[in-house]
């Protein structure tokens, strides 16, 4: 007689693993919850929380996240990889493609923006032609590419457009201001992207499928809404809207796809730095430290508070706006607090190689404190000529 053999708490097994699993991938999302809880004792919940949130910010990440996902499922990004690396023929020009698509493209679409266009394009280039083993070191230099690309234009930034409106800076010199360090980053890009080897670029895999004109049509209408809403021009309420409703009916299975933890994680780090600017021995403390040496406090704030609050934060304390405009754009380099762009990279890492998290984190501080250092030092030379 046959016998049915039972295998007891399978069902419980992969529950608690697919529960870590999503503590893993959602590290940063946990970490950003922690900080805002530890400053919610201080600073209990009261009417001013309403005023930490950028809800334009908010909107405009998941509008642009939405519509990512609504191109990846028509293969938009695989179908423009394989025009990459035909064009480019080996690695190290296909990397120097992808380093300056995002490097530029910051600079019209915010750094944010940028990284969630051409990080799914650099996988698909890498993946496509079995070149893996250059992913991490891509997508930290795109992120590099993101946070020092962005920082030449008032909108490249979050942290630019605040400070270009607090101090009323004009357009002329808030880019004179930026320029020497923007030069600067790009002659470091340039030279980290050289040291990559030359091999030809083969593709592997099917050809995709022709994209169908339509839906391409529709959805590339719907991004340049959202680089529409970040830049200004366009309400960000009547684009979220906008966007929201038309892939309701269109693709609703793009807006589930959302990374609703990334979401999180910005709402939680907004709570954080708006509570610690109310905790007045911090308020104390840092204005002090802003009439030393405002070029270096604000570089350093952000490796623990982000560079957009830190910008939020400094400028309460300090009129030195040329060294704090430095500061909270080069300071976008360090650490993966430093710049919100780098949890979206690090986010979109974790989620195709889970089990190389520590690595990543290596080479990432490793790539990020060298190009912080440089620039820290390239900035203290040149500030002068502003003050």
């Amino acid at each position: 007689m046959a016998r049915t053999i039972t295998l007891p708490h399978v069902g419980h097994s992969l529950h608690f693993g697919g529960v870590a699993a999503f503590c893993k991938k959602n590290a940063m999302l946990f970490i950003a919850a922690a900080l805002a809880l530890m400053t919610m004792v201080l600073i209990p919940p009261d009417s001013a929380y309403a005023d930490y949130f950028d809800w334009k910010t908010l909107s405009c990440l998941f509008a642009t996240l939405a519509v990512v996902c609504a191109l990846k499922s028509i293969r938009f990004f695989t179908f423009l990889a394989r025009k990459i690396v035909t064009l480019a023929g080996n690695t190290r020009m296909a990397v120097l493609a992808l380093m300056g698509i995002t490097f530029f493209g910051s600079m019209l679409m915010a750094n944010d923006m940028a990284l969630l266009t051409f990080l799914p394009l650099g996988y698909d280039v890498l993946t496509s032609t079995r070149q893996e083993k250059h992913m991490p070191f891509t997508f930290i230099m795109q992120n590099i590419a993101a946070n020092l690309g962005g920082m030449l234009t008032p909108f490249g930034n979050p942290q630019n457009l605040f400070l270009y409106e607090k101090f009323h800076i004009a357009t002329g010199e808030f880019m004179q201001i930026m320029a020497i360090p923007f030069g600067v980053a790009v002659v470091l890009i340039l030279l980290c992207c050289m040291t990559v080897k030359k091999e030809p670029l083969v593709i592997r895999g099917e050809m995709p499928a022709p994209l169908p004109k339509g839906r391409t049509l529709l959805y590339l209408v719907l991004f340049a809404c959202a680089i529409l809403m970040v830049m200004r021009v366009m309400p960000w309420w009547l684009g979220l809207a906008g966007i929201t409703v038309i892939l309701l009916f269109c693709t609703p299975a793009s807006l589930t796809k959302v990374d609703f933890g990334l979401l999180g994680t910005f709402f939680a780090f907004f709570i954080f730095s708006g509570n610690l600017a109310r905790v007045e021995p911090v308020r104390a403390l840092l204005s002090q430290l802003l009439e030393g040496n405002p070029l270096l406090v604000s570089a350093l704030s952000c490796q623990m508070i982000s560079n957009v609050p830190s910008a939020i934060l400094l400028a309460q304390f300090t009129d030195a706006y040329p060294a704090l405009l430095m500061g909270v754009n080069i300071g976008g380099t360090g650490t993966l607090i430093a710049s919100l762009a780098s949890l979206i990279t690090f986010r979109e890492y974790v989620s195709h190689y889970p089990q190389k998290t520590r690595s990543y984190v290596k080479l990432f501080s490793l790539l990020n404190f060298g190009f912080l250092a440089v620039l820290l030092i390239c900035c203290s030379l040149c500030l002068p000529l502003f003050l």
